[in-house]
């Protein structure tokens, strides 16, 4: 069970992908938060807090303004990390658990920025920490985000420092040349644990 954390941009996906391919079952932290948001408990408490204002005009969650909202507040982001960190470790412990029980499954990765910061962590056996340059982390988030820098600096000031998330893991990966030198990382990392648990 390997959590995967780093810096927004530092290439925790890549990192993800490669374990699939060797058979893990990766779990998406984000993706699980914005499964969440559509849902019509969590939309509820959503819209009790900050009202109207962050729906688009179908009813749905606006992430957008949501994110406007909480990234530059502390005590906002708090409020909705309340709201959503509870359900979504209930979600990634039942996924957890689901590929667990699957013999065909080598591995669960817990691709989660905020791993620390919620205290999911204590679900996994093994951290690892993928670094790269700010310059080419913000690079990856434009390209592929559209963010600005403002945007990308602001959210990554809303989680705990870098040199403090690296301090508290197992390993590390460093990205910071190719996606080829990522995979050898991930397959000498894999197979490690492979031979550990034997």
């Amino acid at each position: 069970m390997i959590g995967l954390v780093g810096g927004i941009g530092a290439g925790k996906s890549a990192a993800a992908a490669e374990f699939v391919a060797l058979g893990c079952v990766r779990i998406d932290a984000d993706r699980i938060g914005h499964e969440l948001l559509a849902e019509a408990d969590v939309r509820e408490q959503v819209r009790r807090r900050w009202g109207p204002g962050v729906f688009d005009a179908r009813g749905q969650v606006d992430r957008k303004a949501l994110a406007a909202r909480v990234f530059d507040d502390p005590d906002e982001l708090a409020a909705l990390n309340a709201i959503l960190h509870p359900w979504m470790r209930r979600r990634m412990a039942g996924r957890i658990a689901e590929a667990v029980a699957d013999p065909a499954v080598a591995g669960v990765v817990l691709d989660a920025a905020v791993l620390f910061e919620a205290g999911w962590d204590d679900l996994c056996t093994r951290v690892v920490f993928v670094s790269a340059p700010d310059e080419q982390r913000f690079a990856r988030v434009a390209a592929e985000r559209g963010w600005t820098r403002r945007e990308w600096q602001r959210r990554e000031k809303s989680q705990i420092p870098l040199d403090t998330k690296a301090a508290k893991c197992d390993d590390s990966f460093d990205n910071r040349t190719s996606v080829s030198r990522l995979r050898k990382q991930v397959r000498e990392l894999f197979h490690r644990i492979c031979q550990t648990e034997d």
